[in-house]
């Protein structure tokens, strides 16, 4: 006998009567022999289920360090362990716990497959820091893919449920019930809703031309488009009604003030500027010291424009461009006037004898990810205005007889990566990022200023690229005017829905810089790069409300016949690839390798421009990458003579190589297949 416990017998009817522990009179002691008895229990099984829980999670620990090495997704590393680390210990714990119930039936088989479906998304998907640092979608994601797996196990556990009753007639008619919803489901919503119907269709009734035998690569098509069921539940901007005219913020000045330098901004001011981040070497380096934390230095050096020594201190004669009145405004209006330097200008004309270009204005439109389909499906009014030059042969414009435009759609731009860092430095550095030592790195912009191009570069997302290249960028790098959106009032930049900022859309400020620049130079050689995020989310659904924006800025300059000589790229870094209910199915994955990628461009008098369009016409259908917009936009710069100067950037697939070429050019595409470059880690052909 347990020397712990002892039966007491009623002796009258010789009967057990109950169970006692001897020290149940020490209430104190009740845990301790619970305890002991649980420890003397443990069992080898145990031991190993606990173990393989520990150390699969200390593998996954040990996993973050390549997040360190290259992912543009990290926040701090200690803190971002730590939370983690803790993250890994619960988890553990409560998976152990819930495995040692099952063996003791107390939890069911498919109760815990559910508890494991959501951690295991949860960490596969979990790249973020915080939901201010990609957090946000990867949880939205990882928690959409969970509520899948629970919709389809549920009918299980009722399943179950109908088991252990042991009614055969339910089981039978349940099971009938399950049949006819899976059918319903496929032949209704799937077949009907889901199809794929269009998706290689492109821009005036043009299609993806996938013959092997003039075009190596193949594209795969997707069998299955979910995103056509997903626009009537996924609109969250729609469900919340939310309109930025409407949604007033209060107190947006106290939260300017709480990152502020208080020496100079109080709650009295009733303009605050925001600072110019390259106007002098001095703010430039301070920016450069500060590890790229831009938010912390505008915010840290923000102006009282009412007040002359705040003013005189940080800018001296320099006047801020970006100013937040609240003078009629309880909630702020934000208010931009770019400052037009005469003496720049001048010195960009002298310099623009060096070289001929073939386009004297150069216009990027970058849109984080977003395939070439998904603009299509939202960016419906935009591209139809690419679309109308389409409408002649050679793109004739009958409203400006005297220019012709031409606008052309890359159905096979691929991308190298669905990391933005990747792709991003093929654009504007001509490079790939793991192949390159950082002082070998030029960006585009040194070009463009020793041609005689005034630069300017805007985007929404408080960085000076939108994505950490860890290139230590040089002065003469910089652009000549920048907008960076660093207001802490702004949603994050991975919202599931429209940002608003004092009353507007926050993209539409983007517009209103770009618009000013282009301008008020009007008779210099420019460049204008806007870069937005507006497509970096998981419902695909936040970009249409972009759409009228960009739309009216395009055609409000092209109206005011402000495109002469100008070559316009509206192109993304990579698909959609925000973690969202669509990360299962296979078009997520074959949209996420086939960014947009569209040009505008003049008909230009000094070249023999009817051979070059007979070539990016065929370029169209041939895959191509970062690197050919790099030299495309070198080959509009330094016009005939870009094939006369250096290769600056001497490795493997870079710039003026075969695998790296003008879309002006012909490009064999017979050398367009991925296993011909280096380091692409995806492939969309077959």
């Amino acid at each position: 006998m347990n020397k712990y416990k002892y039966i007491i017998i009623d002796k009258s009817e010789n009967k057990p009567l109950k169970l006692k522990n001897n020290l149940s009179k020490n209430k104190s002691n009740k845990y301790i022999l619970f305890l002991k008895n649980y420890f003397c229990k443990i069992k080898l099984y145990k031991l190993i289920i606990h173990g393989l829980f520990i150390l699969s999670y200390y593998l996954y620990y040990l996993s973050l360090e390549k997040c360190f090495d290259g992912f543009d997704v990290c926040g701090t590393r200690n803190k971002w362990i730590s939370m983690k680390l803790s993250q890994a210990i619960i988890s553990s714990f409560i998976l152990a716990l819930l495995i040692e119930g099952m063996i003791y039936k107390i939890v069911s088989k498919i109760n815990l497959l559910h508890t494991i479906l959501f951690y295991f998304t949860m960490y596969r998907y979990s790249n973020g820091l915080d939901f201010h640092d990609h957090g946000f979608y990867n949880f939205f994601g990882c928690l959409s893919i969970c509520i899948v797996f629970l919709i389809i196990l549920t009918p299980f556990n009722i399943l179950l449920f109908l088991i252990k009753k042991k009614s055969k007639f339910c089981i039978l008619i349940y099971i009938f019930i399950i049949l006819f919803l899976i059918i319903i489901f496929y032949y209704v919503i799937i077949i009907h809703y889901m199809n794929c119907e269009g998706w290689e269709k492109g821009l005036n009734n043009t299609y993806i031309e996938n013959n092997p035998n003039i075009y190596p690569c193949k594209i795969k098509f997707p069998k299955i488009c979910p995103f056509k069921l997903g626009t009537y539940f996924l609109d969250i901007t729609k469900w919340k009604g939310l309109k930025c005219e409407q949604n007033h913020k209060e107190n947006t000045k106290l939260k300017l003030l709480h990152f502020s330098n208080h020496k100079y901004i109080n709650k009295s001011t009733k303009r605050i500027g925001f600072p110019l981040l390259n106007k002098n070497n001095e703010l430039f380096l301070a920016m450069k010291d500060n590890d790229n934390k831009v938010i912390k230095f505008v915010m840290n050096n923000l102006v009282d424009m009412d007040n002359r020594e705040s003013v005189m201190k940080i800018h001296k004669k320099i006047i801020p461009e970006i100013i937040v009145n609240y003078n009629e405004k309880q909630n702020g209006e934000l208010n931009i006037n770019i400052n037009f330097n005469k003496t720049l200008s001048e010195e960009r004309k002298k310099l623009e004898k060096k070289t001929t270009p073939y386009s004297s204005n150069i216009m990027i439109i970058y849109i984080d990810s977003v395939s070439r389909a998904y603009s299509i499906r939202k960016l419906k009014k935009t591209l139809k205005f690419f679309e109308y030059f389409m409408q002649f042969k050679g793109g004739s414009n009958p409203k400006y007889p005297s220019e012709n435009y031409h606008s052309f759609q890359f159905f096979k731009y691929h991308s190298f990566s669905s990391y933005t860092r990747y792709n991003y430095m093929q654009i504007f550095y001509g490079n790939y990022f793991k192949s390159v030592n950082d002082k070998n790195m030029i960006r585009i912009t040194k070009y463009l200023k020793e041609n005689g191009y005034i630069t300017s570069y805007v985007n929404d997302m408080c960085l000076r690229e939108p994505t950490n290249t860890g290139h230590d960028m040089n002065y003469e790098e910089i652009c000549d005017h920048e907008f960076l959106l660093c207001d802490p009032n702004m949603k994050s930049v991975h919202s599931h829905t429209i940002r608003c900022l004092y009353d507007k859309i926050s993209t539409q400020y983007l517009y209103e810089y770009g618009n000013q620049f282009w301008r008020k130079y009007n008779n210099n050689r420019k460049f204008l790069s806007i870069i937005t995020n507006d497509g970096h989310e998981g419902t695909i659904e936040v970009l249409k409300y972009i759409d009228d924006i960009l739309y009216n800025f395009l055609y409000n300059l092209y109206d005011d016949n402000l495109f002469q000589n100008t070559t316009i790229f509206l192109l993304s870094d990579h698909g959609t690839a925000a973690p969202s209910p669509y990360y299962i199915n296979n078009f997520f994955q074959i949209e996420r390798h086939l960014p947009m990628l569209y040009i505008i461009s003049n008909d230009r008098k000094n070249i023999s421009y009817k051979q070059q369009y007979e070539y990016i016409q065929k370029n169209q259908q041939i895959l191509v990458t970062g690197y050919d917009i790099y030299n495309t936009i070198g080959h509009l710069i330094f016009g005939d003579k870009y094939y006369l100067i250096p290769n600056k950037n001497q490795i493997k697939d870079s710039p003026k190589t075969k695998l790296g070429i003008s879309l002006f050019n012909e490009i064999n595409s017979k050398e367009r297949i991925p296993k011909n470059y280096n380091n692409m880690d995806i492939n969309i052909c077959i």
